[in-house]
């Protein structure tokens, strides 16, 4: 049985991408075969329906749960610990093979949790565009859930409507519509019916309404030209499926990492197993000597300690207002070299505000920002009475009262209801006590002439005490040749000053502000109905009010603090280029010394070639007037060139890039539910500040994993290289692998994981980001480990043949001694590791708590290792004399002296910047 629900049979309309904005409203019901008028017939409806599709979009098929399981196995390193699992087991060595399973699966496990978490932009966009809408439909108007829409639908929009369906629009009345989430245009766009040219912008199609955006003010009726995935909308999630999904910088270092240590051990084991049996020892032996070289070279801690390491950065993080959605985000954003931010409600406030005023000839500045009106006029710098500017007060007045919007205070904080423009002059008027709800009273409005596109303004008849009066509000160009004079400084009539006026003007927009002009006119006071003809002529000039969506103020530190850091930071918006530029220069994006800031439009970006982009958009720091697809290639550009991404916004047009980038990071209170899913992080304050913050976490946490990764490799060489040398030479295995075993678990948790509360070292930020190209074995790091090594390795032989030739204790005491001084050496050997660069002195020897509790808590573990009879019998282990303690900790000393003398050659005169261990 058919029914309209079933899977659409062929594509939807607007998949081939006709260009609706540049037909006639003739030739688009000619293509839809639709009349205005009466709309579809239901029978028709039906039909396309069945032909077309729901509109509503298609979710991906998600990856079913126990591959994406099992896929956490797949990694060379974890390749490493199963097999030695199985072979310790098919040894009968059981203990130690269920402790090396267990490790890989509770990484395993913790792995498929974060996953689990990620990517859900699909259903959220889904969710974005189910809705119901008012359709015209036999010549009837009904309302249908908005999944029914089909191509030639006719659709009845109002204030407040969430547009269903991509429209073309048929009929306009004084339409808005806020497509900020979706073209990144701060103020809601004015919509007309006029036919555009085919290569009109899709910010620029203001007779196309959108899926998903909403309708701020106003009337319209628009024919569905596109449902679905075909929609604006639709076409974006398809972006978002097929953004590639990139590995961070910690796990391609890791990975590559793991494949190294891979063949490493296994080349290591074989060469020591076919020594030994060309020696003419026995294969069952060698065999149980070259699990011993594995366990022991083997770093078992490695993966759950970079996961352990990666959990306690979320919780800092989190602490700091950034929520990490997926674990290696935290170590990204230390290694980040380009933040590419959205400017509306991510540099800027996403509220338009007031920041100058013009009026009877003399400039006044406004403080404050957004929507609270707490704020302060100034003249000159200094804070003025407004109500000594008469011409101020009437100009302010003249906001207040031409005005549609409203604001509310809704859980302490002031919010916007209506045009967010209206909403900037309510919030003037307030800072020079102009409330709007006794404003009013004092003049109520008795007729309005709306805003209309073809006219660029607002009029509106008030009455009050003094006669009536019309206030009228708009473009300069539609109010300044109306006007026939001005209002002074002192409220007196003055001719009117053309010139100084548009000299004026063209410094507001010269900064990005946007210009409103405001005039009025005295009327009889029985003056009835308003119309056109009265607001033609006789109008007295007010003033000017310029206004701007203002940079957050924390925006401004944050930026300065990331190009400190060597971290660049880029405007991707789709806002115009001048506004952008102004928001760009006030935030401190470029520095105008050296050719100031440079802006790219998307017209730019479509004439320049993929090969030619990547240097264009390295050196250049706003990009305006930008489509979604467009974000994706810059994002995919600088990525060309090598550098580590990060991509902030809050819109469904950010989400694409967000995805695309090295760390995606969304705004949790404005942003939409698109651009989180999309997102590694999602900033909680929405601060652009946080990033910074979370960028100094990131390093903080990044430098812990390379100090735990430093202090593992050689403690894990010195043990592989001790078994190897007995296998190589026909020695005595000075420790057996169960012993090993535990020293690598306990000193992993007890020891290396203290590395992790290691407090951030001072000059965090004034450093450049690391190079993500830099291997994590550099030349000095494999001297270090080699130094440690050897150190090791002829500790654990002395002792072990003093033991046994001098003191003439037993085998076991003797391989009792040798575990002792390998813990001991990795105790001490942890203290260096403190800091990669400088002396352990230097940065304070009790400022990391932790690290003592934990040498503490290994040497007790090691005192029952020695002493308890339980863990003698499970190890092997025997009690030590005295003379064997002193003995260890010689050695531990001499490691510890060794590696701060070796710091001190290398980084003895550095004490700025560049001073690292690379």
């Amino acid at each position: 049985m058919s029914g309209p629900d079933k899977s659409p049979q062929t594509p939807p309309a607007g998949e081939n991408r006709v260009s609706w904005h540049a037909l006639s409203s003739a030739l688009v019901a000619e293509t839809l075969d639709v009349r205005f008028k009466e709309g579809l017939t239901l029978a028709e409806a039906a039909s396309r329906l069945w032909k077309h599709g729901r509109n509503e979009l298609t979710a991906r098929r998600a990856r079913p749960p126990w591959l994406g399981f099992l896929l956490q196995f797949h990694q060379p390193l974890v390749y490493i610990l199963l097999a030695a699992g199985i072979i310790t087991a098919v040894l009968g060595e059981h203990v130690d093979s269920l402790v090396i399973f267990g490790v890989v699966l509770i990484n395993a496990t913790v792995g498929f949790i974060q996953e689990t978490k990620a990517e859900m932009a699909i259903e959220a966009l889904s969710r974005l565009v189910v809705t119901s809408a008012t359709v015209r439909r036999d010549g009837r108007r009904r309302r249908i859930p908005s999944v029914e829409l089909v191509p030639g639908d006719i659709v009845l929009l109002e204030g407040g409507d969430l547009v269903p369906a991509d429209l073309r629009l048929i009929v306009v009345k004084s339409l808005q519509v806020n497509e900020s989430a979706l073209t990144g245009e701060s103020v809601p766009v004015m919509k007309d019916k006029v036919v555009l040219p085919s290569e009109t912008l899709l910010a620029d199609r203001r007779n196309l309404a959108f899926a998903g955006s909403h309708v701020t003010g106003g009337q319209g009726e628009g024919v569905v030209v596109a449902t679905g995935n075909a929609t604006e909308t639709g076409r974006i999630a398809g972006l978002l499926a097929g953004a590639t999904e990139l590995s961070t910088p910690l796990t391609r270092k890791i990975a590559s990492f793991s494949r190294l240590l891979l063949w490493l051990i296994l080349g290591l084991a074989a060469l020591g197993f076919l020594a030994g049996v060309v020696r003419g020892a026995s294969a069952v032996d060698m065999f149980m000597a070259a699990v011993a070289l594995a366990v022991g070279a083997i770093p078992e801690g490695l993966p759950a300690a970079v996961t352990i390491v990666l959990a306690i950065g979320v919780s800092r993080m989190a602490r700091r207002r950034a929520i990490i959605r997926k674990l290696p985000a935290v170590e990204t954003l230390g290694s980040t070299t380009v933040i590419c931010s959205d400017k509306t409600g991510t540099l800027t406030e996403n509220q338009m505000t007031v920041q100058r005023v013009h009026a009877g000839g003399e400039n006044f500045q406004l403080t404050g920002s957004g929507y609270d009106p707490a704020g302060r006029i100034l003249a000159d710098g200094l804070e003025v009475d407004p109500d000594r500017f008469p011409a101020l007060i009437e100009c302010l007045r003249a906001g207040v009262l031409c005005n549609e919007a409203e604001l509310v205070i809704e859980d302490g904080r002031p919010h916007m209801q209506g045009d967010p423009t209206e909403a900037a002059l309510l919030v003037a008027g307030a800072k020079a006590g102009l409330v709007h709800a006794e404003t009013t009273r004092a003049a109520p409005r008795l007729d309005m002439i709306p805003f209309e596109s073809e006219h660029m303004f607002r009029a509106t008849l008030h009455g009050g005490g003094s006669g009536r009066m019309i206030y009228k509000v708009g473009a300069i160009e539609r109010l300044l040749d109306r006007c026939s004079d001005q209002l002074a400084a002192d409220g007196s009539l003055v001719p009117l000053d053309r010139a100084e006026i548009l000299r004026v003007v063209d410094a507001c927009a010269s900064d990005g502000l946007r210009v409103l002009a405001l005039a009025r006119r005295h009327v009889a006071s029985d003056h009835g109905e308003l119309t056109h003809d009265h607001v033609k002529t006789g109008l007295t000039f007010l003033g000017l009010q310029g206004m701007i969506d203002p940079p957050r103020s924390e925006a401004l530190e944050a930026v300065a603090n990331c190009r400190r850091a060597g971290v660049r930071v880029k405007m991707i918006t789709g806002d115009h280029a001048i506004t952008a530029r102004a928001v760009a220069r006030q935030v401190g994006l470029g520095d105008e010394g050296s050719g100031g800031i440079r802006v790219l439009t998307g017209r730019d970006l479509e004439e320049i070639s993929d090969e030619a982009l990547p240097e264009k958009a390295m050196e250049t720091e706003v990009f305006a007037r930008v489509a979604p697809e467009q974000k994706l290639r810059l994002v995919r550009a600088l990525q060309a060139r090598g550098q580590i991404v990060a991509m902030t916004g809050d819109g469904v047009n950010d989400a694409p890039a967000l995805k695309q980038s090295d760390i995606g990071i969304a705004m949790g209170i404005a942003g939409t539910d698109v651009a989180k899913g999309a997102a590694d992080m999602i900033l909680t304050d929405d601060h652009f500040a946080t990033i910074a913050a979370a960028v100094e976490e990131g390093r903080g946490v990044f430098d812990n994993l390379r100090k735990f990764i430093v202090w593992t490799l050689p403690t894990s060489f010195g043990e592989g290289c001790i078994v190897l040398l007995a296998m190589l030479l026909g020695l005595t295995l000075p420790v057996l692998p169960v012993q090993l075993l535990w020293v690598n678990l306990t000193t992993a948790i007890l020891l290396g994981l203290m590395l992790v509360f290691e407090p951030k070292e001072a000059g965090l930020m004034n450093r450049p980001p690391r190079d993500p190209a830099k291997p994590l074995l550099t030349f000095p790091l494999f001297m270090r480990t080699g130094l440690v090594t050897l150190i090791m390795i002829a500790g654990a032989y002395w002792l072990f043949y003093l033991e046994m030739r001098i003191d003439g204790q037993s085998l076991a005491e003797a391989r009792t001694a040798v575990v002792n001084v390998i813990v001991a050496v990795e105790a001490a050997y942890l203290f260096c590791c403190r800091s990669l660069n400088h002396s352990v002195f230097r940065i304070g020897l009790c400022t990391n708590r932790a690290a003592f509790f934990g040498v503490l808590s290994m040497l007790s573990a090691q005192i029952l290792f020695t002493y308890a009879p339980t863990m003698n019998r499970l190890f092997h282990s025997t009690p030590l004399s005295l003379e064997s303690w002193l003995r260890i900790g010689i050695v531990a000393s001499a490691a510890f002296a060794a590696v701060e003398f070796e710091k001190w050659v290398r980084f003895g005169g550095k004490r700025g910047r560049g001073a690292e261990l690379e």
